[in-house]
C-alpha cells in the first residue's frame, strides 16, 4: 500500500516542483533567460562606454599637452587668428537678403 502511494505521489510532487521551477516563484526560468539577455546588452553598452571614455581621455590629453591641437580648436571654434593674419569670413547664401526686397530709405 505504501509503495503504491509513493508511486502516485512522487511523480506528482516532481511535476509540481518542475512546474514551480519553470513558471513559479521570483527566480523562475523565464526570469533567468531575461536576466541573461539583459546582462549581454549591458556588457555591450559598457564596452561602448569604455571606448568612449578612452577616446575622451585621449582628446583631453591632446588638448592639455599638444599646442597644435589647442591652436586648431582656437581657430575652428572661436575664429581666432595669429598676429599679422587676415581673417576672411564668407556668408552663406541663405543669410543674404535678395536685392529686390531692399528698399532705399531717404532721410526726411
Amino acid at each position: 500500500m505504501i509503495g503504491r502511494i509513493t508511486k502516485v505521489i512522487m511523480p506528482g510532487l516532481l511535476l509540481l516542483a518542475f512546474y514551480y521551477a519553470v513558471f513559479g516563484g521570483e527566480h523562475n526560468l523565464f526570469e533567468l533567460f531575461g536576466a541573461r539577455s539583459s546582462a549581454v546588452q549591458e556588457r555591450s553598452r559598457l564596452t561602448d562606454l569604455e571606448q568612449r571614455v578612452d577616446s575622451l581621455a585621449a582628446w583631453a590629453d591632446s588638448v592639455r599637452d599638444d599646442p597644435a591641437t589647442l591652436e586648431r580648436i582656437a581657430r575652428e571654434r572661436f575664429g581666432m587668428i595669429r598676429e599679422g593674419e587676415t581673417l576672411y569670413r564668407f556668408a552663406d547664401p541663405t543669410d543674404s537678403v535678395p536685392s529686390d526686397t531692399l528698399q532705399l530709405q531717404t532721410p526726411n
